[in-house]
């Protein structure tokens, strides 16, 4: 099968919206793609795109906020070499511009856990199976940059992916041993459900540059925070 010689991405959360964009781009380009959705009963554009390149798609499943469902794909995925591990995880509270104090503990919990939590430990749990000239990455946000933060708003967003940059830096300093290359990137304001009709660019102009980029970081060890064009984002 085709899929056993190309080059091999999983991406974590690849259903719908920027995910599902990643992973057409990278079948076009050659690479086999690995897709995660969350449940069994739900049909989606990466079953489709998997019907069209049934020798380059493979859907799985897991839910990032069960630690079962990560176990059991790492278990599926044991023999699997994975040149990239990108986790492309995003929610945000009912109303995206309460303040922190007008957001439940609940409401708090869950963004931290799917934006944060989740993919460490999915990072953790399959990051053996990516070899030492592969990439690790996670998808998180300009809002996360503290360093750029001079308006506020979306505060517990904001919140949830620094500390998603704070624990991927944590990883990368436990990883200096290790040459694989680390990206946490930064797509944009780009018009997803997360980020609403209103954002300035489409998926489709946002998604090759950001694959370019992935590509690109292949060949840079160690962890950066970029942009989609490739340019550093501050911390």
């Amino acid at each position: 099968m085709v899929f056993d010689n190309n080059p091999t991405i999983l991406i974590v959360g690849a259903s719908r919206g920027l995910g599902y964009a990643m992973a057409e781009e990278f079948v076009t380009r050659g690479w086999s793609v690995i897709g995660t959705i969350r449940g069994r009963r739900s049909h989606s554009g990466l079953h489709d795109l998997a019907s069209r390149y049934p020798q380059q798609v493979r859907v799985e499943v897991v839910d990032i906020d069960d630690v079962d469902t990560i176990v059991d794909l790492r278990s599926r995925l044991s023999d699997r070499r994975l040149d990239i591990l990108f986790v492309n995880a995003g929610t945000t509270t009912g109303d995206p511009l309460a303040l922190v104090d007008q957001v439940s503990d609940a409401e708090f919990v869950r963004v931290m856990c799917t934006n944060t939590l989740g993919p460490m430990r999915v990072i953790e749990a399959l990051k053996d199976r990516v070899p030492a000239d592969g990439l690790i990455g996670a998808m998180s946000s300009g809002q996360g940059s503290i360093a750029n933060n001079e308006k506020g708003t979306r505060e517990v967003y904001r919140a949830s992916k620094a500390a998603l940059n704070m624990l991927m830096r944590c990883f990368a300093a436990r990883e200096r041993e290790q040459s694989r290359s680390i990206a946490v990137m930064a797509p944009g304001w780009i018009q997803t459900d997360l980020g609403g009709p209103d954002a300035p660019y489409t998926i489709e102009e946002a998604v090759p540059p950001l694959v370019d980029v992935l590509l690109a970081k292949r060949t840079r060890p160690g962890l950066e925070y970029l942009d989609r064009f490739g340019d550093a984002v501050p911390w």
